[in-house]
């Protein structure tokens, strides 16, 4: 073989090794290209799983996607246990001793300093200080003071965070009771679930991100309604679905005989079309949407709410009341399987707080109606592996007055309400365990510790949710609106 014949058969094998090593580079890119499209394809298919409104295309005021928290959330869910009418903390979880040393004697007006007073004890010619009647005990590694009336909840005292330091502006029941739901004291705004819908969408296709369960004590009750549960300016799938306290928690859910509501839906849906398309009014697709979601929620529903189901030891855990239906205990395990199954915000309220007198006589009733079972929830969430991931909070609109409204007597008394200083407390989700904050002067009356105001109680929930209440904002009517309004502080004292 020539020269020339070589150098064209090197050239020949040179160029199909060549060949090959090219073709082998764009068979790797293909494999990597194909492998990252089913990781990204993937990604998305999870993505949409774990936060289903992700892509709905919708953002927030400060172009942020909703469905998303803001920053890692300690908390994915929350369950408020409103104690509605204001539980007095000087009867529950703010021990003071002095007020028991100095009854009958008047409140000195350097402590009242003062404070506005409501209509009831305005007329008052004195302020006897008057302590409470029953036993307090200390529990727990804080050593929190923890009274007779809440054995259960006292047993759970390193798992909760006691806030002592709570304070409000409202000293009447409708504007506190409104401030605390909504973060202002005047109706048509968003209540907090309905903000946490906004921010974070539902985790459940097949429920509301938003629900509310009610239920009544045998104590001076004041009333609740539907604004506290509002979705204000918010589009109309964000407001709480009020479920029933019968044995039919949604009522009008099942199939009349002889109706396709499938089939009646998918008319209606029609029609609503072409009236959105007429007047382009976003309410008329909410209202659409919710169509579609009481739809779903026919297959779903039945099967939460069925308590009986429960195992034994769990219906021992919350008591037999559980099972009767609109009770706190039932409110409370309804709850938690709710909460379980992905709903965002489930509201409790139990009515009957309101002691104006016969204190003593009311106040152990309403005890025991919540006693046991908010204790219950707090270990059946734990010992599910749920605590870590739901913010359970306790408590009611303001406090009670540590002088006594009316007559006073050794074994009987009232407390008006008291706006400057009460307790809640606050479990799982982030919180501290195990710890008491804040703190009152000796006699109950005022602050003297860490103050938490309402727009800081607001802005604290929202950031273990994962969302700066700052940035949750919403454009109506040409301003920019929040939950904490223009005030709030994130409270770090109490985040674990």
């Amino acid at each position: 073989m020539n020269r020339s014949s070589r150098l064209t058969a090197h050239s020949s094998k040179l160029i199909k090794f060549m060949k090959e090593i090219v073709e082998n580079r764009l068979n790797v890119n293909r494999r990597h290209f194909l492998g990252k499209a089913a990781v990204g394809i993937g990604s998305l298919a999870l993505g949409s799983l774990l936060v289903p409104d992700l892509f709905s295309g919708k953002t927030d005021e400060a172009g942020l996607p909703l469905g998303l928290p803001h920053f890692a959330p300690k908390a994915r869910r929350i369950i408020y246990l409103f104690q509605n009418g204001a539980p007095s903390q000087l009867e529950s979880f703010d021990y003071k001793p002095a007020l028991i040393q100095m009854a009958g004697q008047d409140l000195p007006e350097s402590i009242r300093g003062g404070q506005r007073l409501t209509g009831m004890t305005s007329g008052q010619k004195s302020f006897p200080l008057v302590g409470s009647k029953f036993a307090f005990q200390q529990y727990g590694a804080s050593g929190a003071w923890i009274s007779e009336l809440f054995p259960h909840i006292a047993s759970i005292a390193d798992d909760i965070c006691i806030v002592r330091s709570m304070h409000t502006e409202a000293i009447n029941h409708d504007p506190a009771l409104t401030f605390m739901q909504t973060g202002a004291q005047q109706g048509n705004r968003p209540s907090m679930g309905a903000w946490l819908s906004y921010g974070l969408g539902s985790e459940n296709q097949n429920l509301p991100a938003f629900c509310v369960l009610l239920s009544r004590g045998k104590g001076n009750g004041q009333g609740v309604y539907s604004k506290l549960w509002s979705n204000g300016f918010l589009d109309a799938t964000h407001q709480g679905v009020l479920f029933s306290s019968g044995d039919n928690p949604i009522l009008y859910l099942n199939d009349r005989d002889g109706v396709d509501r499938r089939a009646m839906l998918d008319k209606l849906s029609e029609l609503n079309h072409l009236g959105f398309e007429e007047s382009g009014d976003p309410e008329i697709t909410a209202k659409i949407a919710q169509y579609e979601m009481a739809y779903r929620m026919q297959t779903a529903v039945p099967e939460l709410t069925d308590l009986s189901r429960e195992p034994d030891h769990i219906i021992k855990m919350y008591g037999p009341e559980c099972l009767v239906p609109g009770t706190y205990a039932a409110n409370a395990l309804l709850a938690r399987k709710l909460s379980e199954s992905g709903v965002r915000f489930v509201q409790l309220y139990h009515q009957g707080w309101d002691q104006h007198d016969n204190l003593p006589g009311e106040m152990v009733g309403q005890a025991r109606d919540v006693d046991r079972a908010s204790a219950a929830l707090i270990k059946d969430l734990k010992q599910r592996g749920l605590l870590d991931e739901t913010l359970v909070i306790w408590g009611g609109e303001f406090g009670r007055t540590n002088y006594c409204q009316g007559n006073f007597t050794k074994d009987n008394y009232g407390r008006d309400h008291h706006p400057r200083a009460y307790s809640i407390w606050m479990a799982g989700g982030g919180v501290k365990p195990g710890v008491v904050y804040g703190e009152t002067d000796e006699l109950g009356y005022n602050i003297v510790k860490d103050p938490v105001h309402i727009n800081d109680f607001h802005a604290t929930v929202l950031q273990l949710c994962g969302l700066d209440h700052e940035k949750l904002v919403y454009k109506h009517l040409g301003r920019r609106y929040r939950l904490t309004d223009v005030a709030g502080k994130v409270v770090p004292g109490i985040i674990a």
